[in-house]
Order: C-alpha cells, then sequence, then structure tokens
C-alpha cells in the first residue's frame, strides 16, 4: 500500500513543476505584452495539471500493483495452508488401523505431490518412511497389498516416459522390506537400499541412477534382475549384499561387486557382469564370494572395482 508520505511527496512534485515551469517562462518572457503573459500562466498551469495526471497514474498504477501482489500473496498463503491440511490428514491416514484407509491415503499423497511439485520430494520421502517401518510379508495380507501400492505409486511417477514424470527425485529405502519390487525403466537421482530386503523379485532393468546407488547389506531372496541397468556419477556398491536367487546382470551393466556374497546353490542361473566370477568364502561357509578377475585394470568407482 502507498504511504501518506508517499502520495504528498507526489503532490509537492506537481506543486514544483507548476511554478517553476511558470516562473521559467515568465523570466525568459519578461517584457512581453499581458496577454502573452496570461497565455504563459495557461500554458504553466496546463504542465502543471499534465504532471499531476501522470502522478496521479504513477499512483494508481503502484496501488494496483500493491493489490496484486497482495492478493497473490494471499492466494499463495491459502493454497499452502490448504496443502498442509491435506498433507497432515494423508499422513493420519497412513497411520490408520484399516488397510482401505491407508490406502486412501497413499493416494491422496499422490495427488497432492502430482499438483504440487514443490511438496514432491517431502512426499516421497513420506511414502519411502512408511515402507522402511518394520513388515513382515507373512503376517498381513492387507499390509502387503497397502505396500505393494505404495511402491507402485512411487515407480509410476519415476518412469521418464510416464505421463506424470516426478524428476531429481532421491529414494531412501534403507532397511525396508520390498516385495516383488518391479523398478524398471526408471530415472532416479539417487537411492539408498542399504540393509533392505527384497522379498520376491527385485527387477531394475533399465534404470538409471544419475548420481549413486547404495545396496549395502541388501538380501535378495528372489531374482536380481540388473540388465541395462546406468550407474552414474560415484556409482554404486554391493558390498555385503546377499544374492540367494537367480542374478541377471546381462551383458552392458557396470557394477562394483566387491564384497558381495552369492548363496551356494547348484542350478540356479546367475549371469554377472564381465570378469567377475564366484569364488568359495571360507569365512562364510555355503556361500560363494565374487572376485573381480580382470587383473591389472581393475578399477572403478567410489573406491570400488567396476567390470564392463
Amino acid at each position: 500500500m502507498l504511504s501518506n508520505r508517499a502520495i504528498g511527496i507526489g503532490a509537492v512534485v506537481v506543486v514544483v513543476v507548476t511554478v517553476g515551469s511558470m516562473g521559467l517562462l515568465l523570466f525568459l518572457l519578461r517584457g512581453a505584452e499581458p496577454q502573452v503573459l496570461l497565455e504563459v500562466v495557461r500554458t504553466s498551469t496546463s504542465i502543471g495539471a499534465g504532471t499531476g495526471g501522470g502522478a496521479a497514474l504513477w499512483l494508481a498504477a503502484r496501488k494496483q500493483r500493491s493489490t496484486e501482489l497482495d492478493l497473490a500473496q494471499k492466494g499463495h498463503d491459502a493454497t499452502e495452508t490448504q496443502v498442509t491440511d491435506l498433507y497432515g490428514k494423508a499422513a493420519e491416514q497412513l497411520g490408520n488401523d484399516k488397510a482401505p484407509v491407508r490406502l486412501a491415503g497413499i493416494y491422496a499423497l499422490e495427488r497432492l505431490a502430482n499438483g504440487h511439485p514443490a511438496h514432491r520430494h517431502t512426499i516421497v520421502d513420506l511414502i519411502c518412511a512408511y515402507l522402511r517401518m518394520p513388515f513382515d510379508p507373512a503376517d498381513d495380507p492387507q499390509e502387503r497389498e497397502v505396500r505393494q501400492v505404495a511402491q507402485n505409486v512411487l515407480i509410476s511417477h519415476l518412469r521418464a516416459d510416464a505421463e506424470s514424470f516426478w524428476p531429481d527425485i532421491v529414494l531412501n529405502l534403507a532397511g525396508a522390506t520390498l516385495s516383488t519390487f518391479t523398478c524398471t525403466r526408471c530415472r532416479v537421482r539417487s537411492a539408498t537400499f542399504a540393509g533392505a530386503e527384497f522379498v520376491g523379485p527385485a527387477v531394475f532393468r533399465g534404470t538409471e541412477f544419475a548420481e549413486h546407488a547404495d545396496f549395502r547389506n541388501v538380501r535378495f531372496t528372489g531374482l536380481g534382475d540388473f540388465r541395462r541397468v546406468t550407474f552414474g556419477g560415484e556409482g554404486v556398491t554391493f558390498r555385503g549384499a546377499r544374492f540367494e536367487g537367480e542374478v541377471d546382470f546381462g551383458t552392458h551393466t557396470e557394477a562394483a561387486l566387491t564384497g558381495a556374497l552369492v548363496a551356494g546353490t547348484n542350478g540356479v542361473r546367475r549371469k554377472w557382469p564381465a570378469h567377475w566370477d564366484e569364488q568359495p568364502a571360507t569365512e562364510h561357509p555355503g556361500w560363494c564370494a565374487l572376485v573381480f578377475t580382470g587383473g591389472s585394470g581393475e578399477g572403478g568407482t567410489g573406491g570400488e572395482p567396476v567390470a564392463s
């Protein structure tokens, strides 16, 4: 809003312009006929009126702009308040003891994330926190279904070709229990699954981790599919990971597998990146360790050897 001081200054400027122009013209035309001097007064008055009109327009524009900014701020505050209320209600639904209510909370969070990108990462963090809560898939089939929906909501928006793609996402699923995790053709900035347990297939085929991926101490109970996966930036680490089922890294994926263990089960199909082989792990009876056999060319990101 405009202050009285600003309005007063504008009025003074108009008076000064009017009086100044009149005095200048009278000085320049001193000695002229009275009719000419009268015309000088009229001209000076017109200049003052024009200046006053210009000042009035400027003040009106300033007032309009101030009003628009005030309305925009109020609208923004109202939207933020509404989003906060909806977010709080959805978070409460996730803590409900009834599975349908928890499902409603997940879908409400998805709608918020689609409609309000500024809050998207906060919502992703909340869904990830829900998936990190302790859970036994064999104990509660309804909870398993709710978590499957939560996983699918995340994955469906991490695919670059999705109608509503959520870019530049960081996933924190450390220690989570994830059932039938099908993260195909996704694109994320970075992800940590450290200490997580994948129950059933864990499929990452065609996914890109732009900065880093952490699979330390992860347990793969079923298929681990890493075909055509891109580990950019700092790369990836599987140190301490345990593969108990089938594994397929295809022929294009580069990965650091030092410190990973493989259950010594005969007849299970496993395809590792080039120059990685299984060797008996003397410190872990019944398990094999993954060893890089590429000779002096061994190297990698994050201090880990990488196969190509």
